[in-house]
């Protein structure tokens, strides 16, 4: 699941960040509107929320809801701001935001309310994601491969591993590329080459084989990776 986080103030940003990635969140963290416009116009991301803070250098928030929506976008948003004034609230929600969250606010009421937003949202995310004897579970970021006689074990997995094994899970059967992989899994910013990506899928295999998989990750060379 991947979050577009647009917040200029550095230490909630991060905070933020630090919080939604120990809870399996891809997280794509910019301070400015302008460059969080051209993430949403121009990057191949496929998110599943922004959260936007409403006062922003270059485009503000409220400008960057009204632009998603005169654009036919429906991406779910949670607008930021410490603006608590009912006519504020409804600005807000007038300009597009799907939800209004007041600062100061906890983490935990913060991950709620995401978890709201993708409930409503017609790309919702069901609780269980299962391919062959894997279960992922996004209720509390795990997965699990069961035997034959139905008995579950939990992999640990590291939130790298968890986002490809997702990846590779929704595209069952089919052949992914190092570069489809990258663009899914890892932030538009960072570097991350072939390698990187081939390590991953080395420590992701040898954990699955280790939980008694047969060895579900097939490496197609010059093409990617298939999970069977």
């Amino acid at each position: 699941m991947r979050v577009l986080l647009v917040e200029d103030e550095p230490d909630l940003g991060t905070a933020i960040k630090r919080t939604l990635n120990q809870h399996k969140y891809l997280v794509d963290w910019v301070i400015d509107g302008t460059d969080a416009w051209a993430y949403l116009e121009n990057s191949s991301a496929e998110y599943t929320v922004a959260i936007i803070d409403w006062m922003l250098p270059g485009i503000s928030g409220l400008q960057l809801c009204k632009r998603l929506r005169l654009k036919g976008n429906s991406l779910p948003i949670l607008m930021l701001t410490a603006k608590d004034r009912m006519e504020d609230k409804i600005a807000g929600l007038d300009a597009g935001a799907d939800d209004y969250l007041v600062k100061p606010f906890g983490m935990g009421e913060l991950l709620a309310r995401l978890r709201a937003l993708q409930r409503r949202s017609p790309l919702f995310q069901p609780p269980k994601l299962t391919v062959g004897n894997l279960t992922l579970d996004y209720a509390n970021n795990s997965v699990a491969s069961s035997d034959a006689t139905a008995n579950q074990q939990v992999i640990p997995l590291t939130n790298k591993e968890f986002q490809i094994l997702e990846y590779l899970m929704k595209h069952q059967n089919q052949i992914v590329t190092t570069e489809q992989i990258r663009s899914a899994v890892w932030e538009v910013s960072a570097e991350a080459g072939s390698n990187v990506v081939a390590a991953q899928i080395r420590l992701l295999r040898r954990k699955l084989l280790n939980s008694g998989c047969d060895n579900p990750i097939e490496t197609l060379h010059g093409m990617g990776y298939r999970l069977n």
